[in-house]
C-alpha cells in the first residue's frame, strides 16, 4: 500500500491511478493523519461488498491477520476463510525458511 500526502497528490497522480489499475490500496494523508484511503474499483469490490474486499486486500498485503480481516469484513473466522478459499487466496503464510525451520524441527 502506498502513501501519500495530500501535496504528493499533485505531482503523483498519475502513480495513485496506476496503483488503482494494479488493484493497490493507496492512503492519503494530511499532516500525517489518514484523510481518505483510495480503494480499487473492481468486480471483487461489487461481488462482495465494500468491507468484504478491502478486508481479503488488507490480509493479503499483510496488514491484517487474518482473524481482523474477517471482523473486517463481518464474517466469521470460517465463513472468511471460506471466501478467500473460493478465490484460491491461501491462509497459510510461510516463507520457504520458516517451512523448511518446521520441517526440520519434526525430524
Amino acid at each position: 500500500m502506498d502513501v501519500f500526502t495530500v501535496r504528493d497528490l499533485r505531482e503523483h497522480t498519475g502513480t495513485l491511478i496506476h496503483d488503482a489499475e494494479k488493484g493497490k490500496l493507496s492512503l492519503v494523508t494530511k499532516r500525517g493523519r489518514p484523510v481518505f484511503l483510495a480503494v480499487p474499483f473492481s468486480k471483487k469490490l461489487i461481488e462482495l461488498g465494500l468491507h468484504a474486499s478491502l478486508a481479503i486486500t488488507l490480509y493479503k498485503e499483510h496488514h491484517l491477520t487474518l482473524e481482523k480481516a474477517a471482523k473486517l469484513a463481518d464474517k466469521s473466522l470460517e465463513g472468511f476463510i471460506e471466501i478467500l478459499g473460493k478465490l484460491n487466496i491461501s491462509i497459510v503464510n510461510y516463507s520457504t525458511k520458516d517451512l523448511l525451520k518446521e520441517l526440520k524441527d519434526f525430524e
